[in-house]
């Protein structure tokens, strides 16, 4: 099956070799996207309700260059670095999913992230 690099300038660059999403038919697979700015500058050093908006805003970038939105999310990933901020998460994550479109999903601590951030988020969306 033939795939397409998906970018957005609204987010922040690769950091190492992969694509920000790649689309396979029509299903969209994006990167974790951590708390970069779209000039690869960190938002929100040590302060996870920043980092988490960030990221959000970075992952619905992302899905509008492949002409997608948060709707069409079907599951996500998230890695944070202490599970003691998955309330402060969760409600952050939750602001951005209407109800009826709320994806699938499972939450994952690690030891540490890239870039030393509080979270990562990766999602899969279908057209």
């Amino acid at each position: 099956m033939a795939h397409t690099i998906i970018f957005s300038p609204q987010a922040p660059a690769p950091i190492g070799p992969y694509s920000q999403a790649i689309q396979a038919g029509n299903t969209v697979y994006v990167s974790g996207q951590i708390a970069l700015d779209a000039t690869g500058q960190l938002v929100g050093e040590g302060d996870v309700a920043q980092q988490t908006h960030q990221v959000m805003r970075n992952l619905q970038a992302v899905l509008a260059a492949a002409n997608l939105t948060l709707r069409d999310v079907v599951k996500c990933s998230i890695f944070v670095k202490d599970l003691g901020n998955f309330g402060l998460i969760n409600e952050i994550y939750g602001n951005y999913f209407e109800a009826d479109y709320a994806p699938a999903r499972e939450t994952v601590e690690v030891s540490r992230l890239p870039k030393d951030v509080l979270v990562e988020i990766s999602c899969v969306a279908v057209q």
